[in-house]
């Protein structure tokens, strides 16, 4: 049994076992999408429980012993956790939000909910621990288990390889993604209902994976502190969950959208959009961003220009400020998340181009300026005050503007002793304090660094033909003042 609910090339089945149209309803796994509208993966299970006439159970999990786990992780994703439940509590969707106490505490409680659901749905997400997770335990259920597809306008299955340039990847998006921009998830699938209340709690939630507390939920600093994670990394002083991004969401089309093209790389002005963290945790979905920049300018698909050229500007029919952001958006976003579907290996020191790995080689014991170990990068303990900032902008704030990532990223290989301890270091720095780490554009971002993405220059001392940036440059291009003022001082 299939329904007909969302594209088919955004469902990814995991296993063959089929639907059990005995099972007693149907669960939603919820490990990415991590929002209650907007989400092709919560669309598929919601048809499910309409088509078989089955409760609709949705299992959210937080685990205790992934990589980098911290109260700032914790926190954010509780955030969103508490607005579900607050929405779903006495409707008849069964919620039911998971924190472990201690690693592996978890376990078996997917696969007690499996038992007895018609249907498994979960959501595709092509990096960290996600992939081998679901592919484990498809392997041991015998009910079907479909990942759905809602990472971005372009379906991940319609591309046959990775890609090696910004170029390259916008032009197939120019060829392809005209007729999938009509394709959109649901604002609100839970609001028609369609499919009956559980009568009774589940069997494997009776016998011993409560649902998180009030506190809990609440990201209360006492309930943090029980749990076995890093509490040295602190939660950010803004809020996950959908409402509050749909707050900056609203703010950026308000305040920053018109004024993006001319001043985004300019950290004093404010014009970036600042939704990385909500896009990477789930909480709002790149097509309600596309909607409301839609809507701001207007804008219809008869707009679209004909062109494949790869320019970066004038295929959207939109402004310039519009089309730059969407670029970000859509083409450097998706372009990731391409890469990571493709190339499961992303994350390692050898998927990098030859051209990178041999000209890094070629210079590897270079002289260099100046020398520094984790700790001293950490604790931005430098001599370059741009990058001292920018490292307590990450710190402070869980986020880096996106200029100054690039020249952070830069300065990081200029200052290490080798390659892959400039590789070691990004990942350790961004993916345990980066309140968007540990994603396929934070591995875009961590690679690019180092050639991903990028050509050949013109070779220069320890950085070969890899792009350089300086902070002299930096000073001089883009506005800062008031940026360092914040995060200039060792007191932030």
């Amino acid at each position: 049994m299939s329904v007909e609910s969302v594209p088919s090339a955004r469902i990814h089945p995991l296993n063959r076992a089929p639907v059990r149209t005995s099972g007693a309803y149907v669960l939603y796994w919820m490990v990415a999408a991590r929002r209650l509208g907007w989400s092709f993966a919560l669309d598929q299970a919601v048809a499910y429980a309409r088509a078989l006439h089955r409760p609709l159970v949705i299992l959210e999990g937080l685990r205790a012993g992934y990589r980098w786990a911290s109260d700032r992780h914790h926190a954010f994703a509780l955030n969103g956790m508490r607005e579900h439940a607050e929405t779903l509590g006495g409707g008849p969707v069964l919620y039911h939000p998971y924190v472990e106490p201690e690693p592996g505490a978890g376990r078996g409680l997917l696969a007690a909910l499996a038992r007895e659901a018609a249907v498994v749905v979960t959501d595709y997400y092509p990096t960290f621990f996600i992939p081998r997770m679901q592919m484990a335990v498809a392997e041991r259920f015998d009910v079907r288990l479909e990942a759905v597809d809602g990472n971005g306008l372009l379906p991940l299955s319609l591309t046959a390889h990775p890609f090696t340039a910004a170029y390259h990847f916008r032009r197939f998006l120019q060829k392809s993604l005209g007729e999938q921009i009509l394709e959109m998830p649901s604002v609100d699938p839970l609001s028609d209902g369609g499919f009956p209340a559980l009568a009774e709690t589940p069997r494997a939630l009776r016998a011993g994976w409560p649902a998180a507390s009030e506190a809990l939920l609440a990201a209360k600093p006492k309930a943090l502190e029980a749990l076995p994670i890093d509490h040295a990394v602190p939660p950010v002083p803004y809020s996950g969950g959908h409402t509050a991004a749909r707050a900056r969401l609203d703010a950026f089309i308000a305040n920053g959208l018109a004024r993006y093209g001319e001043e985004h790389n300019h950290p004093d002005a404010d014009a970036a959009s600042g939704l990385s963290p909500w896009l990477h945790w789930g909480h709002i979905s790149a097509h309600e961003v596309f909607r409301e920049v839609a809507a701001a300018e207007s804008w219809s698909p008869a707009r679209l220009s004909s062109g494949t050229d790869g320019k970066r500007e004038g295929w959207w029919g939109m402004s310039a400020s519009a089309e730059l952001f969407l670029d970000e958006l859509v083409t450097w976003r998706e372009l990731g998340y391409v890469y990571a579907h493709h190339e499961r290996r992303h994350d390692q020191y050898d998927t990098l181009p030859e051209w990178a790995r041999r000209t890094l080689a070629g210079h590897a014991s270079d002289p260099r300026p100046s020398l520094y170990d984790r700790e001293a990068f950490e604790e931005a303990r430098t001599h370059d005050e741009i990058w001292n900032a920018a490292q307590r902008e990450l710190r402070g704030a869980g986020v880096i503007h996106n200029y100054l990532r690039m020249l952070w990223g830069k300065k990081i290989l200029e200052w290490s002793a080798s390659p892959r301890e400039v590789l070691r270091t990004m990942v350790e720095l961004n993916n345990r304090w980066a309140v968007d780490g540990r994603d396929p554009n934070s591995w875009s971002g961590i690679f690019w660094v180092l050639g991903r993405f990028d050509r050949g220059w013109p070779e220069r001392a320890i950085y070969g033909k890899i792009r350089s940036m300086s902070s002299d440059a930096t000073r001089r291009k883009v506005r800062l003042d008031g940026y360092l003022k914040r995060w200039g001082s060792g007191d932030t």
